[in-house]
């Protein structure tokens, strides 16, 4: 028996140790935490029960068989955070680089199998150098393996992935199909094919940072959803982040105790909107003067920022935020903010987490680049998503609501539940000016008659009350009493029951 434990001990040391003391050095000298420590940050103190920390890999090849580390390169298992209950793997750049093997694989697809069991959120902490070429095609046979839970526990549970290292090749479908990616600056990277094999098909030059950094990935792509300073940092706020998603489909979206008093006022808001239509305004300001303690987590900040997405409370009830920005491009919706508030919308309603819509939009962008780079299906993408999601929904127009993009931004025709509009709000099908230039092109050469035309037509149409007294609008509001008028609404839909018609699934446009 002694002996027994004494093995016990020294496995459970070989697998605390990882790849030796050196590789940690130097895992340290890139300012890098090892796979334990990341799980230390991001899990309740001592609430961590790892799972497989003898698994061994099991290749003979390349003189692997006397290369065997316990736990192989990733480190699985539950624990809580902030209480609540997740699964995790982490994977060990400090073993064999945190390459990808059967025996690695499938100790991840356990902890996604039973995490879709039980209903409890995945988070990956990614950081490989890829599949483990000394095992050959079980290396892409895990990958598969990996790819296949993620697939099925879409729309299950949260699937988050933290992309902490090297993630390259086909290590990067995995990440792509959960539902948030986070990066950590200068130490991550995401790409498909690497700078070598770009300058050799391509000729371009191009350093790992500039082909799939965390900045980049941020900024260009819209791959990821945030960028943050060190391991640290992200971990922290990964913390705070799982703060606002269910645990599965299963749960409604959870409630935390709040302070902040349902009915406050909030008269700065009176004023928000410029008198001037032309005269943008921080959308951002109205979010935070009117939700939780003014707590906004907002995810792709520095990607298609005419429209802002993230996630807050009201009353205490997570939610998902959707609005335009006039601040970017007047708050147009063109293909990347078209596809980015798609998505959101998507996961909010798989995890059964009320939006909220803020509107102030003039419609699509125009041009031949969004023409041709297929607007007419990215933009139905926000369309699809608004109209089959069955959660709450609840909208705000601030000021414009014009054309197609006033149907497509959750309007009560595609199922809103309560649908208000401040009084500076204007909703028609487009602009006052643009619409007396086609409807009295005759007067075209007398600005006086265009002018007096456009005043008519401003009176007549840019304001909320045509829409009103169709029932379009619910309500129209001041604007101080937003925060109480959206607590209310929300409150009054928690037990909504709305289902779509049986369907395998629906068919997206792609």
């Amino acid at each position: 028996m002694q002996d027994i434990i004494r093995q016990l001990e020294e496995k459970r040391a070989a697998a605390r140790s990882g790849g030796g003391e050196r590789r940690v050095e130097a895992q340290h000298s890139k300012g890098k935490l090892t796979a334990r420590e990341r799980i230390e940050v991001l899990m309740d103190h001592g609430s961590f029960e790892e799972w497989d920390m003898f698994v061994e890999h099991r290749s003979h090849d390349f003189g692997m068989e006397t290369q065997r580390v316990p736990g192989d390169g990733v480190v699985t298992g539950f624990g809580t955070i902030n209480g609540r209950p997740v699964f995790v793997f982490s994977q060990d750049f400090t073993v064999f680089g945190g390459s990808l093997s059967g025996a690695h694989a499938e100790k991840i697809c356990k902890v996604m199998d039973q995490a879709m069991r039980v209903g409890v959120p995945v988070i990956g902490l990614n950081d490989s150098g890829g599949a483990r070429i000394q095992e050959g095609v079980d290396s892409l046979a895990g990958y598969a393996e990996v790819f296949q839970r993620n697939v099925l526990a879409s729309g299950v549970v949260p699937q988050v992935s933290m992309i902490m290292g090297p993630c390259a090749g086909g290590a990067v479908y995995s990440p792509s199909m959960t539902d948030f990616i986070f990066m950590v600056k200068d130490s991550s990277y995401m790409f498909v094919t690497g700078p070598d094999v770009v300058k050799t098909v391509t000729h371009e030059t191009v350093t790992h940072e500039e082909l799939g950094g965390a900045i980049t990935h941020t900024t260009k792509s819209g791959v990821a959803d945030l960028a943050f300073e060190n391991d640290v940092e992200a971990l922290m706020e990964l913390r705070r982040f799982m703060g606002f998603l269910p645990g599965s489909n299963r749960e409604e979206a959870p409630l935390r105790p709040t302070e902040d008093p349902v009915d406050r006022a909030e008269h700065s808001l009176d004023s928000l909107v410029p008198t001037n239509p032309n005269k943008p305004y921080d959308i951002k300001e109205l979010i935070e003067k009117v939700v939780d303690e003014g707590e906004f987590f907002e995810l792709q900040p520095s990607y298609a920022g005419n429209i802002v997405i993230g996630f807050a409370r009201f009353n205490g009830q997570s939610v998902g935020i959707v609005a335009n920005q006039p601040m970017v491009l007047a708050g147009c919706l063109d293909i990347s903010s078209s596809i980015k508030a798609a998505r959101f919308v998507r996961f909010c309603d798989c995890f059964n987490i009320p939006i909220v819509t803020f509107v102030d939009v003039p419609g699509f962008l125009p041009g031949t680049a969004q023409e041709y780079g297929g607007i007419i299906k990215h933009g139905a993408k926000l369309l699809f998503a608004y109209a089959e999601a069955t959660v709450p929904k609840v909208t705000v127009i601030t000021r414009k609501a014009y054309g197609g993009a006033y149907d497509v931004m959750a309007s009560k025709h595609l199922r809103g539940d309560v649908n208000y509009a401040w009084p500076t709000a204007e909703i028609a099908v487009m602009g006052p000016k643009g619409a007396v230039e086609i409807i009295f092109r005759q007067d075209a050469g007398d600005p006086e008659k265009i002018e007096a035309r456009t005043e008519e037509y401003r009176k007549k149409f840019a304001n909320p009350f045509v829409a009103a007294s169709r029932g379009f609008i619910d309500d129209v509001i001041m604007p101080r009493n937003t925060r109480r008028r959206i607590c209310r609404a929300l409150s009054m839909l928690r037990d909504k029951q709305l289902e779509n018609p049986p369907k395998k699934h629906d068919n997206l446009p792609l």
